[in-house]
């Protein structure tokens, strides 16, 4: 749950100094054109795909919250609570805008302000968590951490010492 907290409080402390600072479609260069920060309200999901169903994505938010919350007693491992504390923290970052922000409850745009030269989207702290959560998840599912942090047996080569394999037939 620290972990996210912590999403959740630098998504909602940037979003609040974006809208505090900057104008909209304004461009400030961070490191140059490498990084920049852009205001954009985005009403869809990611590269401001689907924008007429924003309410949509607020009860896909809303439940993942509920299945984390739900599902988050079962973890055992240090990298799972670190996965689903980053999706959490993402997610509710994200909720929070669509719930709160205009044009109104269910339907809010999202604050959107990190612009990666040559990367075709704005996004936020929030998206970087949940993209962060999922490439932790193909990592741990790779090495075959499980939820309690046990390992799968790995194959390994056979040794000179193992008794051979039993023959077909």
């Amino acid at each position: 749950m620290a972990v996210a907290a912590v999403v959740y409080a630098a998504d909602q402390l940037s979003k609040l100094w974006v809208v505090t600072n900057l104008t909209p479609f304004e461009e400030v260069p961070v490191l140059g054109e490498l990084l920049q920060f852009e205001f954009v309200r985005n009403p869809g999901a990611a590269f401001s795909l689907a924008t007429g169903y924003t309410w949509v994505f607020a009860i896909i938010a809303a439940a993942v919250t509920v299945f984390i919350l739900w599902f988050s007693h079962r973890i055992r491992s240090l990298g799972w609570a670190v996965l689903f504390g980053l999706l959490l923290g993402g997610t509710l970052g994200n909720l929070t805008d669509r719930l709160f922000r205009e044009p109104g409850f269910g339907v809010g745009h999202v604050v959107d302000f990190l612009s990666v030269w040559m990367f075709p989207a704005i996004f936020n702290i929030a998206d970087v968590a949940i993209v962060s959560s999922m490439i932790l998840f193909v990592l741990l599912t790779l090495r075959g951490v499980g939820l309690d942090g046990s390992r799968a047996p790995t194959r390994r080569s056979r040794h000179a010492d193992d008794p051979p394999p039993p023959a077909d037939g």
